[in-house]
């Protein structure tokens, strides 16, 4: 009997967002099983150090409160062919599914060694809400030989670079305003807490 396929979310969770807890429900409904863990990516600049980012993800994982989703941070690593060779030697009977949201999608085929990373597994593709998102963006995909697959999840758009520019209550998920106010990231200070419910 051929095991169900387990969903692998890399995020660099700078912070986690609303977006971020809606998108791990959805997969876990979707899927069945979710992996996440927080990573450096080495197209962007990061707001907060890793280890503080796997941190803020893992209370992220804790809140949902899924069994179906769990924090795996020895998958991180700036390349995604090394996470998906580390899920691989875990998991070595599950097909794998590596989650991309509609933003990142553009950049697969410029990842190191891409052909291997979309022959080796699946990839699905999210898109988000508030965010243009030209399905022509596949096409570079396939030609590596993949077959991305999109997903229509409900995640509402919010963006990590927008609370680090402009830090907004709601765009937070509440369990982390306490860790993010503690250690004054995004300038967020005591000040910037929402009112106790």
């Amino acid at each position: 009997m051929s095991q169900p396929p387990l969903a692998l979310f890399g995020t660099s969770a700078d912070p986690p967002t609303a977006g971020h807890r809606a998108l791990l429900a959805g997969l876990a409904e979707h899927y069945g099983q979710v992996a996440t863990w927080a990573s450096d990516n080495p197209l962007k600049q990061h707001g907060a150090p890793l280890a503080l980012r796997a941190q803020l993800l893992g209370a992220l994982v804790h809140d949902l409160a899924d069994p179906r989703v769990e924090l795996v941070q020895s998958l991180s690593s700036p390349r995604a062919l090394d996470t998906l060779e580390r899920a691989e030697a875990r998991w070595p009977q599950r097909p794998l599914v590596f989650v991309v949201g509609g933003d990142l999608a553009e950049q697969v085929p410029r990842w190191h060694r891409a052909a291997d990373l979309l022959r080796r597994c699946r990839l699905a593709v999210v898109p988000r809400q508030g965010y243009p998102f030209d399905p022509q963006c596949l096409e570079p995909l396939r030609q590596l030989g993949g077959s991305p697959e999109l997903l229509a999840l409900p995640v509402p758009a919010s963006a990590s670079s927008a609370i680090r520019e402009q830090p907004s209550p709601e765009l937070v998920p509440p369990v982390l305003w306490a860790e993010l106010v503690k250690h004054n990231l995004y300038g967020l200070g005591p000040a910037s807490a929402p009112p106790s419910r």
